[in-house]
């Protein structure tokens, strides 16, 4: 495991100051963790599962000065191929992915999300990202709930016509949704201009119908996602498709809708064809979500359906993380019930 010390700062072209003297990696994959120790396993864990896949493109960590040091502590060698460390104002949701052009390892960066378990070779998704200088996973027209509230209380969005205020008062005729567990940068430039036109657009908040994600059920960090989809919907950008049938790189891990064994070697998500339907998924509640399909089951293409796997399953569902939790927690066990540390 390589130990870089330090983030470094950027020169004028957005690039880090002895980028000039280095020779990057040409593609890479990079992780953040900060906060709780959990999150660092869960982030080395997602790792491994990487390495089944690809070993030949590096991994990189970014991550707080504490769990640097946990990871000097570990009985194990973690699947990091370089350590850099996470600015302290950059340590939360919004700090670190709306920064992430002071994070650019590689000539072109794969940022991932920790919750995620890696189901296939990924050589086909890096030729596919190849062409853009930055991209995240989502859709090209948000729906009402983007951003905005997840209950009866969206009406009033509705009603009102916010969604549409928003976008007059930022000259927008659209609005991406992105969702950011995977994103993707090439060019520091770009990269840079999205997030400093994101932050400008978080202070501007109260001009927006957009709500703080603090405001739901279990969540405690603001979310970056919805700045983020109004900066790359300015600056036309692509968003890479999230459901792209055979060829999603992401899939939300819905336990009712996946099939999978013990350690998710084999993986096949339901893929519901009409994109209302597909929609449904989230639902938490069993007999609600069933009872939608059902009904929508008597619509043309109601019931259409293909089963995928895609390049990552991504646990992003709150009520769906303790399958994930299962996994880390067995497969830690694993690592260090074992004691060996390789040489």
């Amino acid at each position: 495991m390589a130990d870089v010390s330090g983030t470094k700062p950027e020169s004028n072209t957005g690039e880090t100051a002895d980028t000039a003297a280095e020779v990057k990696q040409p593609e890479g994959y990079v992780y953040a963790s900060y906060g709780p120790e959990k999150f660092l396993r869960d982030a080395i864990i997602s790792a491994l599962t990487l390495r089944r896949y690809d070993r030949k493109r590096p991994i990189s960590l970014v991550c707080c000065k504490k769990h640097r040091q946990l990871l000097k502590s570990l009985p194990f060698d973690p699947p990091f191929d370089l350590v850099l460390d996470l600015d302290d104002d950059h340590q939360s949701i919004i700090g670190y992915k709306h920064n992430l052009h002071h994070y650019m390892p590689f000539v072109r960066n794969l940022y991932l999300d920790s919750d995620m378990i890696w189901c296939r070779d990924p050589d086909r998704l890096w030729l596919s990202l190849r062409p853009y200088p930055y991209t995240i996973t989502g859709q090209e027209s948000a729906d009402v709930f983007f951003g905005s509230h997840k209950n009866i209380r969206i009406l009033s969005d509705i009603l009102l016509r916010r969604r549409q205020r928003t976008l007059k008062r930022f000259g927008l005729n659209s609005l991406a949704r992105v969702q950011t567990g995977v994103m993707y940068a090439a060019d520091a430039g770009i990269t840079r201009k999205v997030n400093r036109l994101a932050a400008d657009i978080l202070k501007r908040k109260s001009e927006t119908h957009f709500v703080s994600r603090r405001k739901e059920k279990g969540r405690n960090l603001e979310s970056c996602e919805w700045s983020l989809g109004m900066a790359v919907t300015m600056l036309n950008l692509h968003v890479y498709p999230w459901f792209n049938a055979q060829e999603s790189i992401q899939l939300d891990f819905i336990h009712p809708l996946t099939k999978a064994n013990a350690n998710y070697s084999e993986v096949s998500c339901k893929y519901y064809c009409n994109p209302f339907i597909h929609s449904l998924r989230g639902i938490e509640n069993n007999l609600a979500r069933n009872f939608l399909f059902t009904l929508f089951r008597l619509l043309p293409r109601g019931n259409d359906h293909m089963w995928v796997t895609p390049y990552i399953l991504h646990f992003g569902w709150g009520h769906q993380k303790p399958w994930f939790d299962q996994f880390v927690n067995r497969e830690w066990d694993k690592l260090t019930s074992s004691g060996d540390k390789s040489s």
